[in-house]
């Protein structure tokens, strides 16, 4: 029976096994960290966005440039298709208003033990505390493990999904990195996304507002416009509207933001030159355009001439000096370039090693377009290998 090693326990990891032993494959997980899927976990806290129900060419297209080597792979396990899956599992799912599809238990650890079970109950091996470090001299993986002599591995293909560089501590910290270098594999630098944005606060500001949140606001960078929440921290702004925009962001530059998107800049000026009758600026702001205090603080913090007022509820500017570092970020851009990997999801100059999940070289915002990537790029891996396979001699 052919035997394949797949290295890295979360969802793109645990998906290529799945999709392995659906057809008998000998499968042994290796992962570093004591228990697997440690990220999926803590994404669990907040819900678990599994997917989302926007219409497939939309949702394709949050991919960006990376999204004609993606869209294969996720056409083949669309978002009906992970809602199938988690199903399958015994976890109901239901779409919010967003259209973001969660489990009905709005946890990952109910949906990571019936997946691990099932893994089990198909004899794949998990084993925990087992770091990959690259390759021996003669062509074997090599494995550290706790308290006894490296492994020495000869698996008929290996898949690596070793994740990108965010939430280190939780397994992804890209050590990985110079073992595929060493082989002449190259890949991109990576950066943070779905990150906040840094922004220098006045005291006053940090001070009294950080931890408040901004609701139905528009942000704008770089062309694009993202509707949504933010919050103010005590080094920025984050929330789903900042996320989005994290590419535009990532550099610098300034950010403005939409306090009132759903007026147009004529009812916003008109508004506002309603007569003030003795008021406060933020009093006059509070009753004609229903702007809360957190909102009327940032207009003091990014306007010094009041006459501008009107325009900046609409476009108000605040410099970005770039974002929040990969501790903290949802995601990571970079990875093993696309160029490195042929359509099957093996690395061109090692055949026999497959890539998926975070390691490579993509970026989406978070709306369950990172868990479907993740899981649409382990199974599309387990193809390429069971395609590998069939080739082999008898």
């Amino acid at each position: 029976m052919p035997w394949v090693v797949v290295i890295g326990a979360g969802p793109a990891g645990l998906m290529a096994a799945e999709g392995l032993s659906d057809h008998g494959i000998a499968v042994t997980i290796l992962d570093r960290m004591p228990s697997p899927a440690r990220k999926l976990l803590i994404a669990g806290r907040g819900g678990l966005n599994l997917t989302h129900t926007e219409p497939l060419d939309l949702f394709l297209s949050r991919y960006g440039t990376s999204r004609p080597r993606l869209e294969p792979h996720i056409r083949a396990f669309p978002p009906e298709a992970v809602r199938e899956w988690a199903e399958g599992l015994g976890q109901e799912t239901f779409a919010g208003t967003s259209g973001r599809v969660f489990p009905r238990a709005m946890k990952a650890a109910p949906l990571l033990r019936a997946w691990l079970r099932r893994l089990d109950a198909r004899g794949v091996r998990l084993m925990t505390r087992h770091t990959w470090t690259g390759w021996s001299g003669d062509g074997a993986l090599t494995v550290d493990r706790p308290g006894d002599a490296p492994l020495h591995l000869r698996p008929d293909a290996t898949i690596l999904a070793l994740g990108g560089a965010s939430w280190p501590r939780l397994g992804s910290d890209a050590a990985w990195v110079p073992s595929l270098t060493a082989r002449g594999v190259t890949v991109a630098p990576f950066t943070p996304s779905n990150a906040g944005a840094l922004i220098a606060w006045s005291p006053t500001l940090r001070d009294r507002f950080a931890g408040t949140p901004l609701k139905r606001i528009a942000a704008i960078a770089g062309g694009r416009t993202v509707r949504g929440e933010a919050l103010i921290t005590a080094a920025g702004l984050e929330g789903g509207a900042i996320y989005a925009l994290s590419p535009e962001l990532r550099g610098g530059t300034v950010l403005h933001l939409d306090l009132r998107p759903d007026l147009p800049q004529e009812e916003v000026a008109r508004r506002f030159a309603a007569p003030r009758r003795g008021q406060s600026l933020a009093n006059h702001l509070r009753r004609t355009l229903a702007l809360p205090p957190a909102a009327i603080s940032l207009l003091r913090e990014g306007l010094p001439d009041p006459s501008d007022t009107a325009a900046r509820i609409k476009a108000l500017p605040l410099p970005v000096t770039g974002l929040a570092g990969l501790g903290r970020a949802i995601s990571s851009a970079g990875g093993v370039r696309w160029g490195e990997v042929a359509d099957d999801l093996s690395l061109r100059t090692l055949p026999d090693i497959l890539v998926a999940g975070e390691m490579l070289d993509w970026e989406a915002p978070t709306g369950g377009h990172l868990l479907t990537a993740c899981f649409a790029t382990g199974r599309a891996a387990a193809q390429g290998v069971l395609a590998r396979l069939r080739r082999m001699p008898a």
